[in-house]
């Protein structure tokens, strides 16, 4: 099993980029989960958002403690929370960043890779300038460095569950996608 954590704030889609993993996951016969965790908040809180991945039936429905990676959308948050709370030792910290991975220093044995999927989405004209929805770029790096589905199988998710602009998200998506390797 795979289980991942998603860090973000509300508003910049941290709930549906899990969901749209879990959709493109499925359409693959992976079994999967995927759940945010809520209390009272609002546009720009923290939030937390969960999946879980398996090739068999998953019953465990509780939070995720000890995650196998974790997904950064909002930068801010690497100072503002430890991202890294029971992340797995060589776990990926993916990084919504435009700096370099040996920018972050993290205690513990962990991969970074970064990607600028803030840059992404506004040059797709996603959300506004001031607060651009990021999570179509954020996926195409977590499927690339994770190796978790086809890019075909991503965009499908996005078509199937975005209404607005789906192109201009499975471009971002793609766009990221072919820049991660270069990030890690």
């Amino acid at each position: 099993m795979i289980e991942i954590r998603f860090h973000g704030r509300g508003g910049q889609g941290t709930v549906v980029a899990s969901k749209i993993l879990a959709d493109a996951l499925a359409m693959e016969g992976n079994y999967v989960q995927a759940y945010p965790e809520f209390g009272v908040e609002r546009r720009g809180s923290p939030v937390v958002s969960f999946i879980r991945i398996d090739k068999r039936p998953i019953y465990d429905k509780s939070r995720i403690y000890a995650p196998d990676h974790v997904v950064v959308v909002d930068p801010t948050l690497v100072e503002a929370i430890d991202v890294t709370e029971g992340l797995k030792e060589g776990g990926w910290i993916i990084i919504n960043s435009d700096k370099k991975p040996a920018e972050f220093s993290f205690p513990g044995k962990f991969r970074v890779a970064t990607v600028n999927a803030t840059e992404i989405a506004v040059a797709n004209k996603l959300g506004t300038l001031a607060s651009p929805i990021v999570n179509t770029a954020i996926v195409g790096v977590v499927i690339r460095i994770l190796g978790l589905t086809k890019l075909e199988s991503l965009h499908k998710a996005i078509g199937d569950a975005i209404s607005i602009k789906p192109e201009s998200n499975q471009k971002a998506a793609a766009e990221a996608y072919a820049r991660a390797a270069a990030y890690c």
